[in-house]
Parts: C-alpha cells; structure tokens; sequence
C-alpha cells in the first residue's frame, strides 16, 4: 500500500482591516498538515486527527477538510474511492487566522495531488469554500483563497468567487499577534451591525482604494495611511483585552498599520521590512506580558506560495 502524500496549508489573515471579507493575506506559519492515501475499502475516511485535543469531528460531513474533499471526489466522479485522511492540526482554534479554513484547502488539495492533479490549484477554490462554509456558515473565500493560492488577494465577489492577486512591495512583512483567548467566527460575526453612516461608507471604501493603490504602485507611505478600518474595528475590538494598547504599541514601533485578524483575538500589524516588524512583535507581546495574558507572536512575510505539496 502507497505511504500516501502530505500537504501543507498556511494560515492567513482576512479582512486586513479596510476590505471585510474581500481581502486577505497568507502567512508562511502556522498552518495544517494533512496526510492522504488511498486504502481498499470504499470512500473517504478521517482515520486520525491529532492537536485538535478532541474538538474536531471524525464524520466528513461535519469536517471542514472532508466536506471540501468529499466535494471535489463527486466532482470528478471519485466518489467511492478509498481514501484515508490523517489530519494534523497545527494552528489554534477561534485565532482569527483561518484554521478552518487551511483545514479545508489543504483537504481538497491533498485528493487533488493524489489523483495527479486533474485540477489547477486555483480550480480547488470553490470546494475549499464550501468546507470552510461548515465551520462558520458563511461563503467567503478571504482566508481561503490565501491559504490556497498565496499572496494579498482580494476577492470582488465572493458569491462568484472572482478573487485576483495584489502585488505585494518588497520587504512587506507581517507581525501577528495570538493572545490565549478564543473567538468563534460566528460570534463575532453576530455583534455586527448591518447598517452603516454614509460618512463611514466613504471612509472605508476611501481607505480600501488607496490601500490597493498604494500596494500596486510600492507606495508604503500611502498603505500605511490606508489601513485605517472605522467599519469593523469599532465593533469587535471590545472583545479582544487590551487592543487599543496593543495596536498603540505597534504603531509607536514604527508599523505601518494595525488591526484585527479576521475575527480576532489575533492581531496584526503590516510593516516595511522585517526588522520593524521584529520590533513591532516585541511591542505587541510586552502588552499582553503586563497584564498576564500568555500569548504567541508569529512573523512572516506575505507568502506567495499559498499550500503546498511537501
């Protein structure tokens, strides 16, 4: 019997402040394993999960990465084929950096290179998302694509899912900030208001065009202006402990912006190179250290890559 492969999905950051749910990013770590091999019996099955300390559901059905894997199979009319699935979970949960989400691409990804690839990688978006769909209940691909294809993407539509890659300036990197609380995707997403000021409208939509602008013509000054969210932020930054110190702590070493990831707790912050972004981490944790909340820093740059075969 074959050892199977192993696929690589990273975690990624949505939202990046000024684009709720059009815009997202991928980060080099942490991220999801997930090992893949056909067996004789029929159909696919979820044989392991470890790091997930008894959270995550064994039925396919209910599991991010086996409803996205279980889609592409009927898609290509390899339902019934014997697949077992081994999952390594190796990012937290409720972090805000899309752990349901790489669950799922690095789900449809490991079937698809099992069967040779009869599918470009961009062409798994669609059963990613529905895996995702499991977890939070809605259909966007802002962690997703990301975690799938790499880069700074943003999606125009999410119902279509007609996502395009940003071009990303040299030396941009991110810090991020885990502190050790839980937010529920759906939780957050209930204290939203639906309505917003127009005055609030024209911020934002002001702020989300001269980001991208600012990313395509390598303007770090005009990003750093841009990443300002008056939308989102002002809602969900009460259910994170000390955001306003944190965000005060990076932008007073030298980060270009700062905000929630994706539901949060995490935290971002975007920078001009890597150094900064050193700095701006040591800032970030010293204000969750003070007030005795046990907390993990990861940096990376923008991964382009997005998942991977390993």
């Amino acid at each position: 019997m074959a050892l199977g492969i192993k696929v690589f999905a990273p975690a990624s950051v949505a939202n990046v402040g000024v684009g709720y749910d059009i815009l997202g990013f991928a980060l080099d770590k942490p991220g999801d394993e997930i090992i893949a091999k056909f067996t004789n019996h029929k159909g696919l099955r979820i044989t392991k999960i470890t790091g997930a300390q008894g959270r995550l559901p064994y039925e396919i059905e209910k599991n991010t990465a086996g409803v996205a894997a279980q889609r592409f199979l009927e898609h290509i009319g390899e339902a019934g084929r014997g697949i077992d699935f081994e999952i390594r979970k190796k990012m937290p949960f409720g972090s805000g950096l899309g752990s349901s989400a790489a669950s799922a691409v690095a789900g449809v990804m490991a079937v698809n290179e099992l069967f040779n690839c009869p599918l470009e990688k961009r062409d798994l978006l669609p059963f990613a998302v529905l895996g995702e769909q499991v977890a939070d209940g809605s259909y966007h691909a802002d962690n997703v694509a990301p975690s799938l294809i790499g880069g700074m993407i943003l999606i125009r539509d999410n119902t279509s899912l007609d996502v395009h890659r940003l071009n990303v300036p040299k030396g941009l990197y991110a810090t991020v900030v885990h502190p050790k609380i839980e937010i529920l995707t759906r939780d957050s997403r209930a204290i939203l208001s639906d309505e917003v000021s127009l005055k609030g409208m024209i911020q934002q939509t002001g702020n989300l065009a001269s980001f991208i602008v600012g990313m395509f013509n390598s303007d770090i000054e005009l990003i750093g202006r841009s990443l300002q969210d008056v939308l989102i932020e002002p809602q969900r930054k009460k259910l994170i402990p000390y955001f306003d110190a944190v965000k005060e702590a990076a932008l007073s070493a030298g980060a270009l912006g700062c905000s929630i990831s994706g539901a949060g707790p995490s935290i971002f912050a975007l920078s001009a190179n890597s150094l900064i972004a050193e700095e701006v981490g040591v800032n970030m944790k010293r204000v969750f250290k003070e007030n005795k909340i046990r907390c993990t820093i990861y940096q990376s740059r923008i991964n382009q890559e997005g998942a991977y075969k390993c």
